[in-house]
């Protein structure tokens, strides 16, 4: 992979997320103050079996997940002391949901960081399914210390 991309094993360096909740599959692009990453949406989705059954549509709640997810990947990646980092929604504006997505359909996250401080990481995300948006967000995130672990 260059250094513009990212796989599976090196997104879960910066992200405590797993399966079934990992949402980011591969980072295709990663520059400055902008990242591309791609969920590849199959029906074997946990959440398929009851979001809806006889008409399988990806939560929108998730795809928003994804977005943070992708854009705390960002903001990891540009904190010296990542791996003491958490990364944690503090706010969600003018989200929209615009179409539907089914089993078979690749997303692509685009998030664009808007700020970033030692605390607040300010984003602004969309979702794609090939030229159509289907989702979009202005998001606000905390980076926080992990918890010290007694050992």
């Amino acid at each position: 992979m260059s250094d513009n991309s990212m796989d599976i094993l090196q997104i879960m360096e910066y992200l405590p997320h797993r399966y079934p909740f990992l949402l980011v599959d591969k980072v295709i692009d990663i520059q400055d103050k902008k990242i591309i990453g791609v969920k590849n949406v199959t029906m074997n989705e946990q959440f398929f079996q009851g979001h809806f059954p006889g008409r399988p549509i990806m939560p929108g709640v998730l795809m928003v997940e994804g977005m943070a997810q992708c854009g705390g990947i960002l903001a990891l990646k540009m904190t010296p002391n990542y791996k003491e980092k958490l990364i944690f929604f503090a706010s969600l504006d003018n989200v929209k949901f615009r179409n539907p997505v089914y089993p078979g359909d690749i997303i692509q996250y685009e998030i664009d960081l808007l700020k970033l401080s030692s605390k607040i990481c300010k984003m602004k995300g969309q979702v794609r399914v090939g030229d159509d948006i289907v989702c979009e967000a202005d998001m606000l995130a905390m980076l926080m210390d992990k918890p010290k672990v007694n050992q």
